[in-house]
Parts: C-alpha cells; sequence; structure tokens
C-alpha cells in the first residue's frame, strides 16, 4: 500500500471545511478544483463546489469534496478521526479548535491507560478522537 488518507464528503461546505482544517491542522492547500473548473457537465448550482482539495502536512492529509447530491436528512458517519498529539499544548489547542461550532462527545481528561484524551464531533459532523500519551516514569 503506497498510502491511505481520509476522503472527506460536504455538501457545498468543502472549501470551507479546508480553510477551517488547514489553519487547525497546520496544513497547507495543495490542491482546489471547482465543479465549474471540470471538462464535464457540472449539475445546476454546483459551479462553485469543489470537486477536488488537497490539503497536507507533516503527518496529516486530507482530500476534500462536494457532493452533488442532496444532503441526506440523517448523514451517517462511522468513522472516527485518531489523532495522537505530540504534547498537552497541542490537545489543548486541537480540543477547543474542534469545539467551535462543534460538539463535545468526551470531555478531555486523564484516562486510566495514562493518556490525556477527548472525543469531538466539529462543526461538520465529523468525529476526532484526540489523544496525547503522558510520558511515563522509568523504574
Amino acid at each position: 500500500m503506497k498510502r491511505c488518507m481520509p476522503y472527506l464528503m460536504f455538501h457545498g461546505r468543502a472549501a470551507e471545511a479546508a480553510v477551517f482544517y488547514k489553519d487547525l491542522f497546520n496544513l497547507e492547500i495543495v490542491e482546489m478544483k471547482r465543479y465549474g473548473d471540470a471538462e464535464f457537465q457540472t449539475p445546476e448550482g454546483a459551479e462553485d463546489y469543489l470537486i477536488h482539495g488537497y490539503l497536507k502536512g507533516p503527518c496529516l492529509e486530507l482530500m476534500l469534496a462536494d457532493s452533488t447530491e442532496p444532503e441526506p436528512e440523517f448523514p451517517v458517519r462511522s468513522v472516527s478521526f485518531m489523532i495522537d498529539c505530540d504534547s498537552e499544548e497541542e490537545i489543548q489547542r486541537l480540543y477547543k479548535g474542534l469545539l467551535e461550532d462543534g460538539r463535545r462527545l468526551m470531555e478531555l481528561q486523564e484516562t486510566f491507560w495514562g493518556a490525556v484524551y477527548a472525543k469531538v464531533e466539529d462543526r461538520f459532523g465529523f468525529t476526532w478522537d484526540l489523544n496525547y500519551e503522558q510520558p511515563r516514569e522509568l523504574k
């Protein structure tokens, strides 16, 4: 396998999400293409929708696009993204950032496995598990 990266689907909010994730996760926007730029028939009203977005950082890559299908009344997202943080400051920053117009699923807290952990649904409906393994004392 060469690589694996999440491909997140939206309904008219992919460009907004790209900027949000770029800023939050310190990613570079590598490519942003809109349906109106594509060389095939585009549904009316979708010209400004994102057909392909690619964001990249040292440890995280995301692909994003807008669907031209109507948004389901009850979207089902059965995948959660796990971010293993480098520091307590990083987990605090990501937790606060994802909570902006998002929803807390599990409070940021210390766990029985010796980590600081939280679960947040962001403003776009995606779930993020945040984990920071605290340094263990050598015995």
